[in-house]
């Protein structure tokens, strides 16, 4: 049975959210997915196409979000409609949305930089390498069967959030003298949400292809954007 897949991209184009999402559409349809893509999330507002929709795959970042159109991406959640992404696509979409922080369970805060001697000014200011270590929960979860903790080098995400969400993997922001906190800060990398009937996915990696295409990060996205999918 063919299932419906529509992919929201836009919104800061540092992201690269045409190229992301095109990385993952033939895994979609390969999986049986009819895959629709939209440049402008009004698409929500149609309820009756939104009622078919089994998987959202959304990277917009930043921007902004109609009453009308995150009316109709929550009630499509609630009733089984599943919501994935990855990295500021999903964890820092909509910020003036509050409902929109409260359906994800976890908002983009900042991305701790280098030590400001080694900043060139451009964006591998915020560069550094960490680790995405598994939580007892995520060593048992589908998602992340397999997979051992693993390091990247990229943007690494300070998430507020609450405790609805399954966290899957964490990353600790360690102390560092240019830095104003006190202690080690440790933040969901992976977690999941059950909202309504819905299903939600987010992985914080994910700023730029490359780091798509690590192959623990990739599994990673594919398994979440089936996982959410709508049963």
């Amino acid at each position: 049975m063919t299932r419906t897949a529509l992919v929201v991209r836009g919104g800061w184009e540092g992201h690269h959210p045409v190229e992301a999402t095109d990385l993952f559409l033939p895994f979609l349809k390969d999986n049986g997915f009819d895959v629709r893509v939209e440049a402008s999330n009004e698409i929500y507002a149609d309820a009756e196409f939104m009622a078919g929709v089994d998987l959202v795959v959304q990277s917009v970042t930043m921007s902004e979000i109609s009453r009308e159109a995150f009316a109709g991406l929550r009630a499509a959640v609630e009733t089984g409609t599943g919501l994935a992404g990855w990295h500021g696509g999903i964890a820092d979409s909509y910020r003036n949305t509050s409902d929109y922080l409260l359906l994800v369970g976890g908002q983009f805060a900042t991305h701790p930089g280098k030590e400001p001697s080694q900043r060139p000014g451009d964006e591998t200011d915020n560069y550094l390498p960490y680790t995405v270590e598994l939580t007892d929960l995520g060593r048992g979860h589908e998602i992340m069967a397999g997979i051992e903790d693993f390091e990247l080098e990229t943007e690494q995400y300070w998430v507020l959030h609450d405790d609805l969400i399954d966290v899957l993997a964490t990353t600790t922001h360690p102390t560092q003298p240019y830095h104003p906190w006190h202690r080690p800060i440790v933040s969901p990398a992976v977690w999941t949400r059950l909202w309504g009937s819905g299903r939600v996915f987010v992985c914080t990696p994910g700023h730029s292809v490359d780091v798509l295409e690590d192959p623990n990060v990739r599994t990673i996205v594919e398994r979440g954007m089936l996982w959410a999918a709508r049963a």
